[in-house]
């Protein structure tokens, strides 16, 4: 009798990458994972005791920046034109160290325009403009380490 493998998957989500994301988060120290891909979306996050936990669903607008009691949080994070971090990682205000920055308070910006840069897992990820626009605020500064949700820029 042939050896048989179980080749059923539950909606497409792919389980190996699931532990090797949280894998990799042990191996690096990371909190949290986000990768997209397609119409899927897949989060893995450490909480707080260590353990890793899973959520997977389609793309989504805008996520809502995370909620915080803190006193040091920027002027507008609920402005419409707040344009917020996709992951966990290191913003930089320019392309190199040594360039110009991308964008300065009151520049002019159109929608897609790369304002900001953020390093995750060694890979440079160019964050474009939802909108054309006048920058309003940099609520980040160059080589700052940024969370998921996080508001970086306040574009009018």
């Amino acid at each position: 009798m042939p050896d048989k493998k179980k080749t059923t998957k539950s909606s497409s989500v792919d389980e190996e990458l699931i532990r090797d994301l949280a894998d990799l988060l042990s191996e690096t120290g990371l909190t949290e994972i986000e990768i997209e891909h397609k119409d899927l979306r897949v989060r893995v996050a450490r909480a707080a005791a260590g353990v890793a936990t899973t959520v997977v669903s389609p793309p989504v607008g805008t996520p809502a920046p995370p909620a915080s009691g803190s006193s040091n949080e920027p002027a507008r994070p609920n402005h419409p034109g707040t344009v917020i971090s996709p992951m966990v990682g290191t913003a930089y205000r320019a392309p190199e160290p040594g360039s110009p920055p991308f964008i300065e308070v009151g520049a002019t910006v159109t929608e897609g325009q790369t304002v900001i840069i953020v390093e995750a897992m060694k890979t440079m990820n160019q964050i474009p403009s939802p909108r054309s626009g006048t920058v309003l605020e940099i609520l980040v500064e160059d080589g700052q380490p940024v969370e998921f949700g996080e508001p970086l820029v306040v574009i009018e």
